[in-house]
């Protein structure tokens, strides 16, 4: 009996499930409608078809092509389009047009909500690029939303899988979608740089690609943002080009030494894995040691000297030579050269040496005075002409200078290129020797005698003489006397007679014309001497009247005057 009443119950129970399974049936066959994305359930596969069941009269069946090669399984719930439920071979279902409207779906919602799409760059186009989105929606990229950066190679970016934001979605007869990738980069390189400032200190150690080079540096790729590795801190020695130590592309360790996140900057350093050269420098060098350097760049004002890596010293250009004067520091030393120099003085906190080229010669200068006294006559060349005097090169970095008022004792010269000339050999004599000021003057007119002192030795102050005159001017009437020695006839001293203007007077007078004259005034220590013809007239005039009153002394006849004198002498 027992078994018999499990047995009518369970007999109960199934008609119950069929039943309501039949009901449920039914329900969903009402529900189902053409143009329906319906969830279905794959029942079997064969090698061409995908059999799903989608609650209705019968199974629809789906190409395996539709599933793109990631095929189901038995069991597994697919999404598909109900396209017609009463079809000939019964409903006709599609998961690629499943796939197409739901995708739709999703690229309008994420157009409405400013979301990110899946897609694919698949090749370029005029402005851009085409990009596979899913389905048969394509979409387009232009070039100048594709990436972060200016894209040089948009070849480079085929094949490229990624987000995008859609920019624009509207429909003229098809479906148009523009998408932006850049927009995507920038904000995931923000969050990146963000989340860089909030867990990195100074002094961490990170890793970067070397994305690009500069005059003064190299800018490192820290993950869609750039830190830079100034050309300073790529080694402690001293750094010409970037390229030197890093490559392009290269995957580095570096140093963090400096963080804004204000601005946005990151310093990063190479050279601050290994210590400061600086803080050992006065172990090992003192002012005035004399070291070996490598001559490693050369400016206007001087050259670097590196003495070893990471500490390298300035020789400034008047540092080179106690002698010359250089022009320019590769006059003297070029890049590389080894060469010997001295430590001046130098700077920690700065890193800062001062370095002396001069310094490990002996400075002429310091012997100049026992070279060269005054007095004594040298050999030179001249090598550079002024309006005032000559340099006159003695030895190599040591001149002299002749001033034009030393050329000659009698001749005026106006300028030194009249007597001079460039590369001129000549002899002179050392005037004045000042070490402490490094000068020496020359004289050519100190090889002979002055002629002024024998002038006013032979000529005193009222003594008369022969002379040639050598120009008339406005002022007066120059005349060269015996020795070379040239004075002035002023123009108030040329005529006896006042009545006779100077004008009239100097027109009986010409250049090349010998003259007397009476010496009015010598002056040796300007080279100055005064000329009278009036008063050699005068003095003429009373010699003449003491011979004849000498002469008249001896005769009977006294009856003769001065009077009757001065009136012969007037016709």
């Amino acid at each position: 009996m027992e078994q018999m009443e499990v047995e009518t119950n369970e007999t109960q129970n199934s008609k119950g499930n069929i039943q309501t399974q039949l009901e449920q049936s039914l329900k969903s066959l009402g529900t189902l409608e053409d143009g329906q994305l319906v969830e279905g359930t794959v029942i079997q596969l064969t090698d061409d078809y995908v059999f799903v069941d989608i609650g209705y009269k019968s199974e629809g069946k789906i190409p395996v092509s539709e599933f793109a090669g990631d095929l189901p399984k038995d069991g597994d719930k697919v999404t598909v389009l109900l396209i017609r439920k009463d079809g000939r071979n019964g409903p006709e279902v599609s998961k690629a047009k499943a796939d197409a409207k739901q995708l739709m779906k999703d690229i309008r919602k994420a157009f409405d909500e400013k979301q990110t799409v899946k897609g694919k760059i698949e090749k370029v186009v005029k402005g851009g690029f085409e990009v596979n989105l899913g389905g048969d929606i394509h979409a387009f990229l232009p070039i100048s939303q594709s990436d972060s950066q200016k894209v040089e190679k948009p070849e480079m970016l085929i094949g490229l899988k990624g987000l995008f934001y859609i920019e624009r979605l509207y429909s003229d007869g098809k479906i148009n979608v523009v998408v932006n990738r850049r927009k995507y980069l920038e904000e995931q390189i923000e969050k990146n740089r963000e989340e860089f400032f909030k867990t990195v200190q100074i002094g961490d150690t990170v890793k970067g690609t070397v994305k690009s080079f500069t005059s003064f540096g190299a800018f490192i790729d820290l993950g869609g943002f750039d830190g830079l590795l100034h050309i300073n801190d790529m080694s402690w020695g001293h750094v010409t080009r970037p390229k030197d130590f890093v490559k392009k592309g290269q995957e580095i360790e570096l140093k963090v030494i400096r963080l804004d996140p204000e601005e946005k900057r990151i310093n990063l350093s190479l050279k601050h894995f290994t210590e400061d050269p600086w803080m050992h420098f006065e172990d090992k060098y003192h002012v005035n040691d004399v070291v070996e350097g490598t001559v490693t760049k050369l400016t206007d004002f001087g050259a670097f000297i590196e003495l070893e890596e990471g500490i390298e010293g300035l020789a400034h250009i008047s540092e080179f030579s106690w002698t010359k004067k250089i022009n320019k520091p590769s006059d003297m030393v070029s890049v590389g050269d080894k060469v010997q120099c001295m430590i001046l003085g130098y700077d920690i906190q700065a890193g800062r040496v001062s370095l002396g080229l001069k310094q490990v010669t002996e400075n002429p200068w310091d012997t100049i005075g026992e070279k060269y006294p005054v007095g004594k006559h040298v050999q030179g060349k001249v090598v550079k002409i002024t309006n005032v005097g000559a340099f006159v090169s003695l030895e190599d970095g040591i001149d002299g200078f002749l001033h034009a008022d030393d050329i000659s004792w009698t001749k005026k010269v106006k300028h030194p290129g009249s007597e001079l000339k460039v590369d001129e050999e000549l002899e002179a004599v050392i005037i004045e020797c000042d070490p402490e000021n490094r000068r020496i003057r020359l004289g050519l007119k100190q090889l002979t005698d002055d002629p002024w002192e024998q002038f006013a030795s032979a000529y005193k102050p009222g003594s008369t003489l022969e002379g040639e005159i050598t120009s008339i001017t406005d002022f007066g009437i120059f005349v060269k006397a015996p020795g070379g020695i040239e004075g002035l006839v002023n123009k108030s001293n040329l005529s006896d007679d006042r009545n006779v203007p100077y004008e009239e007077a100097v027109q009986k007078y010409k250049v090349g014309d010998k003259i007397s004259v009476y010496v009015v005034d010598v002056n040796v220590e300007k080279a100055k001497v005064a000329f009278s013809v009036k008063e050699f007239k005068k003095k003429q005039q009373r010699e003449e009247i003491s011979q004849y009153l000498s002469n008249s002394s001896d005769g009977d006849d006294g009856a003769y005057t001065l009077g009757d004198f001065i009136k012969n002498q007037k016709k």
